[in-house]
């Protein structure tokens, strides 16, 4: 049994949260609201799926009050709460404790890598359906998978454990050494619809035409034109099918930058387009199109 301290009790924190204390590990959720924790640490998580309904009993505590040896910390903030949220566990940090981030972006690995060695730092992708349904409820209908591996070849060694943590769970997870391609392919699908989306408002179905298409894929070759100049091999004609795919099929769906809009909250622009950006500055690539997107999400954000 390993001890898993997940940090972020959003959709899918929960879902993972949920799984594995469902599959026999020893789970502490880390939030930072208390009416939330409070919720989780009395009723548990409760996760609706294909199999029915399920009551996970987990642990639920501020990142503050937790204590002892960990396993693994799984971080699922958005990414721009990555930072202030490996820094909360800071003091997990005991030389063996592992850290994994399934989050959307770039710009995750080094804010962990502030805090934690990177030999100890694995990240992947994952494309397992949430939606929360309450502050200790979510659903996931439908299957998913996890791709992950190590930073390096030293974190890469711990994969094959965390990936039976994750298995014992049923969250299909694999390592993969060449997870990066992965995660920049996410990275490039999530530029090219989501920043779109939320600029005109229109869920996936609206950019099925001419003008979404051709932005979509000026995003693309833009992306991909980045990661080729930092050795990272990305699969365009791969790509090019998910995004007919999400716009044949995934008509309704709403991206979570566009429903972050819609309820005035902050959005993980610069972990996605604003990423882009920087990476390619790094590399003297020209991303006009990317950044276009990005100064337009930009000029919309919440104010503080």
């Amino acid at each position: 049994m390993a001890k898993v301290v997940v940090v972020g009790a959003g959709a899918m924190g929960c879902l993972f949260a949920a799984r594995l204390a469902l599959g026999g590990q020893d789970v502490t959720v880390v939030d930072v609201s208390a009416d939330r924790l409070d919720l989780i640490g009395r009723e548990g998580i409760h996760l609706h799926d294909d199999a029915g309904h399920h009551v996970a009993k987990v642990r639920a505590a501020f990142a503050a009050d937790v204590a002892g040896a960990v396993d693994l910390v799984i971080l699922m903030t958005k990414g721009m709460h990555s930072a202030a949220a490996i820094g909360s566990v800071a003091h997990l940090d005991d030389g063996c404790c592992l850290v994994l981030t399934l989050q959307n972006g770039l710009g995750n690995v080094e804010a962990i890598a502030d805090v934690f060695e990177k030999a100890r730092i694995l990240w992947g992708v994952t494309d397992f359906p949430a939606d929360l349904e309450g502050p200790n409820a979510v659903a996931s209908h439908g299957q998913g998978h996890i791709w992950l591996g190590g930073v390096n070849a030293a974190a890469h060694a711990h994969a094959d454990a965390v990936v039976a943590w994750l298995n014992a769970g049923d969250l299909n997870a694999a390592a993969d050494a060449k997870v990066q391609s992965a995660v920049w392919e996410k990275v490039a699908f999530n530029a090219a619809l989501n920043a779109l989306s939320t600029i005109t408002g229109l869920p996936v179905g609206g950019l099925d035409c001419a003008e979404g298409r051709r932005i979509a894929e000026q995003v693309l070759d833009e992306t991909i034109a980045t990661a080729a100049a930092l050795g990272i091999t990305v699969d365009r004609a791969r790509l090019k099918a998910k995004i007919d795919f999400a716009l044949a099929n995934h008509r309704t769906h709403k991206p979570s930058m566009l429903q972050d809009r819609l309820a005035g909250r902050p959005t993980e622009i610069e972990s996605i387009n604003g990423a882009i950006e920087k990476f390619a500055a790094q590399a003297g690539v020209e991303v006009p199109t990317t950044r276009l997107l990005a100064d337009l999400v930009r000029m919309a954000e919440p104010r503080s």
